[in-house]
């Protein structure tokens, strides 16, 4: 319950107070929950935003999870609700085949279940509307709630929280989310969202089917635009990971090229030959390098990680991280000197052009559709080179560092205080 403010006696003196007491204490944002998808490139931005706004040790995790294994596969790309009532319905009729089959002696093939526990989450929350929306209301004298979600599986989600509680939240959904914006506080979402309308998308797009294709309006005033994803890098972050790694990465000789390798999309398909290709132009400036390190991500297919691993895996300046912890990725951007990334992770550019260090690309004349549009903005802007093999490692180049995240608190705070709130500092 909250307190009852007594009027003051007649003819006694104004008193000057503090602006969050003026404003009221339950105007004070000072906790966040985010509404997660299971996927670390999507949680990794709302947890960085939510981190340069001040909450990140006020901050619990809820997730969106989906059935997986077996025949949930191939129904990813039905919204989330519509995914767990039909396999909720498959389940129900394969249990009732099974009770058939077993009369008749049928052999059965075996039936992937939901994927739980064994995805190690347990700790984290169901994302529950009701809870949630009962959360901000119950605890309202601790003030307005912030709810953070990325990824298309959460958006209904968040708009159901700020649909059932408006006065107790601000929302904010990070990537476009396919639909109305308005259903939201805030939208923050990379320029690159909107290539769909765009005239040189338009003109690949049939007219038949252009009404299908989102986002159907340009952005408005719910909208943050950024170049690149949302993380959690910054000056604090790195300055940390160069003390925890100095032991590591000070010995090296110098100049230090990281190179990250990621996994081909839709968007931006490659194979064998651009790992060929990688591997030979690195052949070409190694004579430049001190020392060459290089990650790649979980999901780099084997044949491209092979090919890199029989040609460089046995030359004394590289050394090729196995993928077991601890992970170096933060050492990596504090103390390199230069990086190569593949075309295909809008978010592993986006940390690296957040150092203001050389970042050279491969494989982005492979690029498609938004992620060439991404592509041909950072190099616009000089964030990025593309690498050719023909690169002097040892001589050093640089530009503003890209500061999405920071930009778009800015901005969150801005509309946090339009609406007369504010946050904890």
């Amino acid at each position: 319950m909250k307190p009852i403010r007594l009027p003051e006696p007649p003819g006694s003196p104004t008193k000057s107070v503090p602006d969050i007491f003026e404003a009221g204490v339950y105007s004070v944002i000072r906790r966040a929950v985010i509404i997660g998808n299971g996927y670390e490139v999507s949680e990794n931005q709302s947890i960085g935003l939510v981190q340069a706004l001040g909450l990140s040790e006020k901050q619990v995790l809820y997730r969106v999870s989906r059935p997986r294994g077996g025949i949930n596969e191939w129904l990813l790309w039905l919204p989330v609700f519509i995914h767990k009532k039909v396999y909720y319905i498959i389940r129900q009729l394969f249990r009732y085949s099974q009770v058939i089959s077993r009369r008749g002696g049928d052999k059965l093939l075996p039936f992937h279940p939901e994927n739980g526990g064994s995805a190690g989450l347990s700790s984290v929350l169901e994302a529950d509307v009701k809870s949630i929306v009962t959360m901000a209301r119950d605890t309202s004298e601790d003030g307005p709630l912030l709810v953070v979600a990325c990824g298309r599986d959460t958006s209904s989600i968040a708009s159901s929280i700020k649909l059932l509680s408006s006065d107790n939240v601000f929302v904010i959904q990070i990537q476009h989310p396919r639909s109305s914006q308005n259903r939201f506080d805030l939208v923050i979402t990379p320029q690159h969202d909107y290539h769909p309308l765009t005239a040189s998308a338009q003109e690949q797009v049939p007219n038949f089917i252009r009404k299908w294709i989102s986002p159907r309006e340009p952005p408005d005033r719910h909208v943050v635009l950024t170049v690149g994803a949302l993380h959690q890098v910054d000056f604090a972050s790195l300055r940390t990971a160069a003390i925890a790694w100095h032991d590591e990465f000070a010995p090296l000789p110098k100049p230090l090229l990281v190179v990250n390798i990621g996994s081909p999309t839709c968007f931006c398909n490659y194979g064998e030959d651009l790992a060929k290709q990688l591997v030979a132009s690195l052949y070409d400036v190694l004579a430049s390098c001190g020392s060459v390190r290089i990650s790649f991500s979980r999901r780099t297919p084997e044949k491209v990680s092979n090919v890199v691993l029989k040609q460089l895996g046995g030359h004394p300046k590289v050394f090729i991280w196995d993928g077991e912890e601890p992970n170096p990725h933060m050492g990596h951007l504090a103390w390199a000197d230069a990086f190569i990334v593949t075309a295909d992770s809008v978010s592993m550019l986006s940390e690296t052009c957040s150092t203001g260090k050389p970042v050279y690309v491969i494989g982005g004349e492979r690029c498609t559709s938004k992620h060439a549009e991404f592509h041909k903005m950072i190099r616009e802007r000089g964030l990025v080179r593309p690498f050719t093999g023909l690169e002097d490692i040892s001589k050093s180049w640089s530009y503003p560092p890209l500061n999405d995240t920071a930009e778009a608190a800015n901005r969150v705070r801005e509309a946090i205080a339009e609406r007369g709130w504010s946050l904890r500092t």
